[in-house]
């Protein structure tokens, strides 16, 4: 089996930016990548306007849910990005940790949530970039 570099990407709810972004780098990255999210403190559900918006751009995120943050998780990637857990996130040495001041889709409409979206997207497509060289397309 193919040895893939593993992000983990974790905020507060796992409903809304850590959703976003493991589903564009699933998307993205098709395979290259192994993909995770969580919260330090996980929602019931995905945010249904993230859900809209995500689906606007052919990504269903109708069968995810939020998942507790674990140390299993942690240990496991290569890469965590946070997205405003705070000190919440576990931290391990030799880890590499980045942090992505992302504004959180809680509360806002879809309209709001599009250029979170499209800002998530754009760095997603770096971190690919720079996990596995250029992307194809």
């Amino acid at each position: 089996m193919k040895n893939v570099p593993e992000v983990l990407f974790v905020c507060v709810h796992n409903a809304g930016r850590s959703q976003m972004a493991a589903a564009l780098l699933h998307h993205h990255a098709r395979g290259s990548v192994a993909v995770r999210s969580a919260g330090s403190a996980p929602a019931d559900t995905v945010n249904p306007a993230v859900r809209e918006v995500m689906a606007e751009i052919g990504l269903d995120l109708s069968q995810e849910f939020p998942k507790p943050l674990t140390e299993d998780a942690v240990r496991a990637a290569d890469v965590v990005i946070t997205m405003g857990c705070g000190d919440a996130c576990p931290v391990y040495p030799g880890k590499r940790y980045l942090d992505w001041e992302l504004t959180d889709p809680a509360g806002r409409t879809a309209a709001e949530i599009r250029p979170i979206r499209d800002d998530i997207e754009t760095r997603v497509k770096a971190l690919i970039a720079e996990l596995t060289g250029p992307a194809n397309g």
